[in-house]
Parts: structure tokens; C-alpha cells; sequence
């Protein structure tokens, strides 16, 4: 009994307790939604957007399907590594998509313009979002520019220099908006399939960009938690003063963990467009919805780098399998509007947390901790004047 109450009261525990809560909340919420726009078809809608892959007819179907929704979780997990890694220094990047952006303007002009391989490409991405992150970062150290404010500027600057650069004739389609595609053009640019790439024979989009994002999700994992660098980060996220007084350099650690951010988010975007999996178009005038959706994922995973992992490929999955139900009776974008849901239930975690844990409490007969104060300050006293008394003890027998 004792270890199941521990079980119970362990925040981890709790936080996944208070996870799937909100993902159950959520649904129904999206379902009355449904059943609202048509009765008659909502419970095949919320069973699809559930399922996704799972829907498909044929088995071949499915493994492709899932292979789809897998290439577009890695780019997914590295925006919400971006974000969550950010979030623990006490920084909210809001800006992952102007660094998503410019991994994917760096990126691809790397592969169709100067015919670099996927490796250098995947590196310099990872310096573009770097730099645009450091921009967030110098501005926040030295000018007390709140990040989500430069964050967001640098979202639509970002945007409109990529569609900018990548629409030289170089690197785009003239007959259409979009770029040229990296299979076609530079092959040595594409990310290499690996081990997955054989449990996917039928969907070449599947590749080393998945293990890869679960790697940078345990080592992210491990930077913050059992290292003295993620320590001091930590540290200058919680109070910059009390760190600057302790001898950490609090303007460069502010600035290095928003470059981290931007580099991982840049990743992110080679982990999209080096796949093959589709092409950026210039014309846009949205900034890509995979940094804002790492939002969700980061918050749905209990804000644990590890966390993460799982609920991108949920946040993901849903996001496609909206894309498979009856558009003539149902909009595309209900499983949007259900991540929406999930992401602003994900605000009251603490509060799903702090009722958990009052329920366990009241089952297991919480302890008045206001008579334990009185003893502990009675035991004090006590102490204080037997400490007076010895000195006083000491003190003549000296003169003596």
C-alpha cells in the first residue's frame, strides 16, 4: 500500500496522470464539436482522427501511412526540443519557427544550389537557427528584449528571406511555387534511410531523421538534468541575479540557450525538407505551423525532453488522421482545433496536479504540519537556551 502511495505521489507519475487527462478532455471537447457540425458521423470522425494510420485498408497502406506520420514527427520533436529546452532556462521561445525557417532556407539552398551532402547541409541549418536564436538571446542579455517579442518579428523576417532566397531559379521550380525537389537534384543531399528505412521498404521518406530526433531528445534530457552546464542554465533561467552573484556569466547563458534552441529547431526543418517528403514553397505567406505546434507537444509532454517524444507522434498523429476524414462534412482542421484544446487544458497541469495530490491526501489523513512547526521552534528554544547555559557554564569557569 505504501509503495502504491508513492507511486501516486510521484510528481513524474503525476505529470502523465495529468497528460492523458487533458489528451481525454480534450477529445471529448472535439467531439461535441463534431457531433455539433453532424451527429450522425461523429463518432467515425473522432475513431479516424484517433486512428490515422490504422484506418487504411490494406496492411501495405497502413505500414506507408505510418511511415508518413513518423518522417513528420522528427521535425515536430526537434521544434518541441527547441521549445522545452528554452522553457526549462526560464525562456520561452516562441521564435522556433523563424529558426525552423531558416534551417530550411539554409538547408535547402546547401542541397539544390551548391550540391552539398545531407551532413554538411543538417550542419549548417543547425548554424542558421543558431544564429537567428542568438539574435532573440543578445537582444533578451543586453537589451531586455523579451523574447517572445523578438521571437516573433524574426518569425515573419525569417519567412520572407527564405521564400526570397530560395526563389532563385536555382533552387525553384519555374513552373510552379515550389522548390525543386532534392531527389531530382542532388541525391547525395538526401538523409540516408538507416535501419528504419528497412522496416519501410514502400516509403523512402522514412530515415535516419527519426533516431536521430530521439537521440537529441535523450541528450537534451541528460544536458539539463545531469550536467553542470545544464545546471547553470537551469539556475540563470530561475533567478539571472542570483546567478550573476554566484559567478555565472548569466548574458552568455541566455544567449547560448536560445542558439541551442535555434540550432535544434534548424535541424528540424532538414529533418522535413532533406527527406524528400515535400518542397517549401515560395509564395507562402504563413509561417510554418511545425514550430507552434512543438508548443503542444512540448507542454503535453509534462515539459520533459523525454516526454516530448511521445507527444509528438500523438500531436502528429491526430494532425493526420484530421486529414483523413470526410472533408464534405467535416473540416480538415478539427484535429487542429482539438490540439488547441489539449494545449490550453495543458495550462491547468499544475492545477490537475495540486487537486491529485489534495485527493491523496484526504485518503490518507494528512498531517497538521502547524503543531509540528510549534514543536520544532519548542525544540529550538529548548536548545537555544541549554547552548546559553553551557556558555554561560564555560565562561566561569574560565574566570574561576
Amino acid at each position: 500500500m505504501k509503495e502504491k502511495n508513492k507511486l501516486l505521489k510521484n510528481p513524474s507519475f503525476q505529470a502523465i496522470i495529468a497528460s492523458l487527462l487533458c489528451i481525454v478532455l480534450g477529445l471529448l471537447i472535439g467531439y461535441i464539436v463534431l457531433m455539433i457540425i453532424n451527429p450522425s458521423g461523429a463518432a467515425g470522425a473522432i475513431k479516424t482522427i484517433l486512428l490515422n494510420f490504422l484506418t487504411r485498408s490494406s496492411g501495405l497502406a497502413k505500414v506507408k501511412a505510418l511511415g508518413n506520420t513518423l518522417a513528420k514527427t522528427a521535425p515536430l520533436l526537434m521544434c518541441a526540443l527547441s521549445i522545452c529546452f528554452c522553457y526549462k532556462v526560464g525562456l520561452f521561445n516562441i521564435g522556433a519557427a523563424g529558426q525552423y525557417e531558416a534551417g530550411a532556407c539554409i538547408g535547402l539552398f546547401s542541397a539544390l544550389v551548391l550540391g552539398l551532402p545531407w551532413y554538411i547541409c543538417l550542419i549548417l541549418s543547425a548554424i542558421a537557427g543558431a544564429i537567428v536564436g542568438a539574435v532573440s538571446g543578445f537582444l533578451k542579455a543586453y537589451r531586455n528584449v523579451n523574447e517572445v517579442i523578438s521571437g516573433i518579428m524574426l518569425n515573419w523576417i525569417m519567412l520572407y528571406i527564405t521564400n526570397t532566397v530560395l526563389g532563385n531559379e536555382k533552387s525553384k521550380d519555374i513552373a510552379s511555387p515550389y522548390t525543386l525537389k532534392v531527389s531530382a537534384t542532388n541525391k547525395s543531399a538526401l538523409l540516408p534511410s538507416g535501419i528504419l528505412g528497412k522496416l519501410f521498404p514502400n516509403n523512402n521518406t522514412v530515415t535516419i531523421a527519426i533516431s536521430l530526433s530521439v537521440i537529441f531528445a535523450v541528450a537534451i534530457w541528460i544536458i539539463l538534468t545531469k550536467t553542470k552546464f545544464g545546471y547553470e542554465l537551469r539556475a540563470t533561467g530561475f533567478n539571472k541575479d542570483a546567478a550573476k552573484y554566484a559567478g555565472m556569466k548569466e548574458k552568455k547563458n541566455i544567449i547560448v540557450t536560445l542558439a541551442i534552441g535555434g540550432a535544434l529547431a534548424g535541424i528540424g526543418a532538414s529533418f522535413l525538407y532533406l527527406t524528400g517528403y515535400q518542397e517549401w514553397s515560395t509564395t507562402q505567406t504563413s509561417v510554418p505551423a511545425m514550430g507552434f505546434n512543438g508548443i503542444a507537444a512540448t507542454f503535453l509532454g509534462g515539459l520533459n525532453p523525454l516526454g516530448t517524444i511521445f507527444a509528438s507522434f500523438f500531436i502528429q498523429s491526430i494532425t493526420d488522421g484530421g486529414a483523413l476524414i470526410d472533408k464534405s462534412v467535416y473540416p480538415s482542421q478539427i484535429s487542429d482545433l482539438i490540439s488547441s484544446f489539449i494545449i490550453y487544458l495543458c495550462g491547468f497541469v499544475f492545477f490537475f496536479k495540486h487537486a491529485f495530490t489534495t485527493y491523496l491526501n484526504s485518503k490518507g489523513g494528512p498531517v497538521d504540519t502547524r503543531f509540528a512547526a510549534d514543536d520544532d521552534n519548542k525544540n529550538n528554544i529548548a536548545l537555544s537556551e541549554k547552548e546559553s547555559e553551557d556558555l554561560e557554564t564555560k565562561d566561569g569557569g574560565e574566570e574561576k
